[in-house]
């Protein structure tokens, strides 16, 4: 169960068991960037258009932003028809992507009313077509991330992972809620080790993750392969210090100091500027920085003052003076709550 040990999705190695999950509107190269600094064997793109992706749109074209520091990188397509999916595959294996995902799991309603995403649950002959003209469509190593089902009275993880195995795809990825439950509710992890009874290809469990030992609790309860994160990062990157510990067997490392926490922002920062230009990066790591305080005193006050800044050394200027006041507060900082992963 050591996250150190290698693991293989089809002819793709990965360095360790640890990967970061795709996450609409996050997960974008910056971001990418600062979790690998912890660990993390296996990154994803952000889920991407296919119909975007094969018509050239410039805004798709965006997410697929390469880095040598990230890879293996996986990238997350979705959309409803086989042909337009399996179009895409060959786009992504054509600019070096190092394994392509097909979405069966987003429950939002602008992605489901097309029929992609977790509406795909409701359609097992449509999966299989759609498997089966993107496995002739790549070569590369192929995954399917997906819902438990489409509501709790038509849970069909099972039937769908094994039309995955015997259509050719190389690993699931198990998010074991229905699609109407969305992000709310419990994740019901013994759907994860059921499918992992049920095929002999990789399952990598994904859901309910906030703090390392989550991690090594499902992969003893599950037998699952792999974890995959999501939420539970948004502004605590150290969350894979804290699996890697608990998977060998080693002290969870302590929580960051507040002079750890603010070099990480000031970091992601940088990146995100680097990234978008000063306008466009500091709109959106605004988001971040509410994960990056959350639970320190004074945090939703500091949050509503630079809500609007759009200076760059004014904003580390505040951001400075917030951590400052904190180091002077003996109840100001330390171990903080994150959002759990769901």
């Amino acid at each position: 169960m050591r996250s150190g040990q290698p693991m293989k999705i089809g002819t793709l190695s990965l360095k360790n068991k640890m990967i970061l999950a795709p996450l609409a509107g996050i997960t974008n190269l910056p971001f990418r960037l600062i979790n690998r600094t912890f660990g993390v064997g296996l990154t994803f793109t952000e889920m991407i258009s296919a119909n975007g992706l094969i018509r050239g749109m410039k805004k798709t074209m965006h997410y697929l932003e390469f880095h040598s520091d990230d890879r293996p990188l996986g990238v997350q397509i979705f959309g409803s028809d086989p042909a337009v999916l399996a179009e895409a595959a060959k786009i992504m294996t054509d600019l070096g992507a190092d394994l392509v995902d097909i979405n069966m799991g987003c429950p939002v309603k602008k992605v489901v009313k097309t029929g992609a995403g977790a509406a795909l649950m409701k359609d097992p002959q449509r999966i299989a077509a759609i498997l089966k003209a993107v496995r002739k469509g790549t070569c590369l190593p192929l995954t399917v991330k997906m819902r438990a089902g489409w509501k709790p009275q038509s849970i069909n993880m099972l039937e769908v992972a094994k039309i995955a195995e015997d259509a050719g795809v190389d690993a699931v990825i198990v998010h074991p809620r229905t699609a109407d439950q969305g992000f709310g509710g419990t994740a019901d992890w013994s759907l994860i080790e059921q499918v992992k009874g049920q095929v002999s290809i990789p399952v990598i469990g994904n859901g309910d993750i906030k703090k390392g030992e989550d991690a090594a609790r499902m992969m003893r309860m599950t037998g699952c392969d792999a974890v995959m994160v999501g939420r539970g990062c948004l502004g605590n990157p150290w969350i894979f210090h804290q699996i890697d510990a608990c998977l060998q067997g080693r002290i969870d490392p302590p929580p960051p100091s507040l002079a750890q926490r603010e070099r990480m922002i000031r970091r992601h920062l940088t990146l995100e500027l680097a990234a978008a230009g000063d306008r466009l990066g500091l709109k959106a790591f605004r988001k971040h920085l509410l994960w990056y305080t959350k639970g320190l005193k004074g945090g939703s006050s500091f949050r509503q003052m630079i809500g609007t800044v759009e200076d760059k050394t004014l904003l580390l200027d505040k951001l400075h003076a917030f951590f400052a006041s904190l180091s002077l507060d003996p109840e100001g900082g330390g171990d903080v709550d994150h959002e759990s992963d769901k």
